[in-house]
């Protein structure tokens, strides 16, 4: 059976996590926690990039940092995962859906404006397969009705828009390093990107515990005491050690995976011209990093026979997001602004090929033929 997925694997993940183990310290913000983080920095241009147990303890972190309250209002598209909605909900905020744009099945920037009310306080665009929401016209936006953006990147390590890395763009940006993901701390894992500055202080305290112990811990105060709400949102040094071999090995990563996403449009852009399917579409101002490639069927019934059809040849191929305002959460602590043109229509036609570092080329070549004798 091809996987779905399988974790990224370069060889030097049990050297680095033998030198934590034997550094004596493996709690957070330990030496690979803070390699990992000068990296990310430096790449990205991040004022400030913590490593966090999640991408959802990241969007926790971000909506605590806010000042999220009861009563507040956060927009976002329905189609993402639960934790983009749960970080908000969990400090009381209503969650605002609006309509995906079925090109690239991020948020309709153009359907944001008429959700926008008294109430509303953050802007969350989902930049889905990696590929950059319209960040223009939303910070643009964002700056218009003195709101804040959270970018929900947990796909977008790597990808651009108009040049700059996809998490930097807004007040804060959130990774996931989950196995799924083309860079994993060894199954779980998380980054915050502060891009404010004034943000920052109090984003490590929220991290540790409303504590200030990273200040103490760098011999700015002279002991550390409670300052604040937060929670433990540290990821283990064991982890960042897994995760440096993965960035050590980046730009290897990514090259590879473009290179399969490659091969898998081109051999079936056949289908497109035949009316059969619909593809991943790039916008120009975007520069993606491969994170997945899917394709979009007739609907969901043609979808289906698709799945069960390659599962019969030994490929495992998925679907993806329910959207969430059609979940019982989501009816519960949310509301669908505007008109659901595409969000379930679209979610509906869409699965997911194999994808992932190691996939071999025969591998590929095998589920490429799948499909096209699938619609042959």
């Amino acid at each position: 059976m091809i996987p779905f997925n399988a974790p990224p694997v370069v060889g030097t993940e049990i050297d680095y996590m033998q030198a934590a183990i034997s550094s004596g310290k493996l709690c957070g913000d330990g030496g690979f926690t803070h390699r990992c983080q000068q990296w990310m920095e430096q790449r990205f241009t991040s004022p400030k990039v913590l490593l966090t147990p999640s991408c959802t303890a990241s969007l926790e972190m971000a909506a605590m940092l806010l000042d999220i309250k009861p009563g507040d209002e956060v927009i976002m598209p329905s189609f993402t995962f639960v934790s983009t909605a749960n970080a908000f909900v969990l400090r009381g905020a209503t969650v605002v859906f609006v309509d995906v744009r079925p090109d690239t099945m991020n948020i309709d920037e153009s359907k944001i404006e008429a959700a926008i009310t008294e109430c509303t306080r953050v802007i969350v665009p989902v930049h889905y397969a990696g590929v950059a929401c319209e960040m223009d016209s939303i910070m643009a936006l964002a700056q218009q009705y003195n709101l804040l953006v959270v970018e929900d990147a947990a796909q977008g390590m790597m990808s651009t828009y108009k040049g700059q890395a996809l998490g930097t763009i807004g007040h804060i940006g959130c990774f996931s390093f989950h196995e799924t993901k083309n860079y994993t701390a060894g199954g779980e894992g998380g980054a915050i990107l502060v891009n404010v500055p004034t943000l920052v202080d109090r984003a490590e305290v929220i991290r540790e515990k409303g504590t200030n112990r990273s200040q103490f811990f760098r011999g700015q105060v002279d002991k550390y005491t409670w300052r604040d709400i937060g929670s433990s949102y540290l990821m283990s040094d064991l982890q960042a050690a897994y995760l440096w071999g993965q960035l050590e090995a980046a730009d290897r990563i990514n090259q590879r995976r473009l290179s399969l996403w490659k091969q898998y449009y081109d051999s079936l852009l056949p289908l497109v011209k035949a009316g059969r399917i619909a593809l991943p579409s790039i916008p120009a101002a975007c520069v993606h990093n491969a994170h997945m490639f899917y394709i979009k069927l007739r609907d969901i019934e043609d979808r289906t026979a698709f799945i069960d059809s390659l599962k019969a040849a030994g490929i495992m191929s998925v679907f993806h997001y329910i959207p969430l305002h059609t979940c019982p959460a989501g009816e519960q602590f949310g509301r669908f602004a505007g008109e659901d043109r595409y969000t379930s229509q679209e979610s509906a036609r869409l699965v997911r090929l194999p994808l992932f570092y190691t996939l071999s080329d025969a591998d590929q070549y095998r589920v490429i033929n799948s499909v096209l004798g699938f619609f042959a």
